[in-house]
């Protein structure tokens, strides 16, 4: 006999599907998938081969998350044009979730990074590190711009750009490096969120790729231009020249409840 043609019980059938059998009853009672023969005198299920497709196919749309009465629905009115329409659908939220649980990814990375950067950091050090380029959305602000102000406008642009929530993202401001030549210090002229997902736009800002001075501020953020006039002495005496923007971060904001022990990371790029 032609091995296709051969008949296979419904617990055979169940184990080359993975799948349990019960599953297999469920699916006859509701008339979604019948045994190809059921024995008149003890009432045993039997499957043939050709029915592994048929099979395959309802327990895809399953695993996809098609409802049992779509599903149904559909294997009434079988078709390529209504298959490929639901694959179409499925495909497209399959493309979505991936994105975002890349996005995530992301996230979890920066987070590990930054407290793997807590564990082993000297507050004290200044160190130079290369860093790979990042595409940034930028919003300009000034001195005069209140922190209402600053939440409204970052809400906003989470939501332009379909974050889930606040902290899919990273955040950061930007003081151009020539406001800290000129000692001032507080010029914070930019916002800087940093997408976890591509995002097809050509008015991003480009966080260059290079080396940078890296070093941390812990403490009053009212404070924190001790630190800058100590950073650029080590610029000054390591002929270090500086371009672009000093861009800051908060790493631990996970971890502490006051905000002296708020640890800042600044990052500035070195020219040439």
């Amino acid at each position: 006999m032609d091995k296709k043609n051969k008949l296979l019980t419904i617990g055979q059938f169940a184990s080359l599907h993975g799948i349990n059998k019960k599953t297999l009853m469920w699916y006859d009672e509701i008339d979604l998938f019948k045994p190809a023969v059921v024995n008149s005198e003890n009432g045993y299920r039997y499957y043939n081969y050709h029915q592994s497709s048929v099979l395959e196919t309802i327990l895809l749309l399953r695993e996809l998350g098609v409802s049992i009465n779509e599903i149904q629905e559909f294997m009434k009115n079988r078709s390529a044009q209504a298959f490929k329409e639901i694959l179409d659908e499925k495909i497209s939220e399959l493309d979505n979730n991936i994105t975002h649980l890349n996005a995530i990814r992301k996230t979890l990375c920066n987070y590990h990074k930054n407290m793997t950067t807590l564990i082993n950091m000297d507050l004290s050090e200044i160190s130079i590190i290369e860093k790979d380029e990042r595409y940034l959305i930028t919003i300009d602000i000034d001195r005069e711009i209140s922190f209402d102000k600053e939440t409204e406008i970052v809400t906003n642009e989470t939501k332009k750009y379909n974050l889930q929530r606040l902290h899919d993202a990273v955040y950061g401001t930007m003081i151009p490096t020539e406001s800290l030549y000129s000692g001032e210090f507080d010029n914070y002229s930019k916002l800087f969120i940093e997408m976890p997902f591509p995002v097809n736009r050509t008015d991003l800002h480009i966080q260059p790729q290079g080396k940078y001075l890296r070093a941390f501020y812990k403490g009053d953020w009212n404070k924190i231009s001790s630190r800058y006039k100590e950073i650029l002495t080590y610029a000054k005496e390591h002929n270090i020249d500086f371009s672009g923007f000093s861009y800051e971060m908060g790493i631990n904001e996970n971890v502490v409840d006051n905000i002296d022990d708020y640890i800042i990371q600044i990052e500035i790029p070195i020219r040439g």
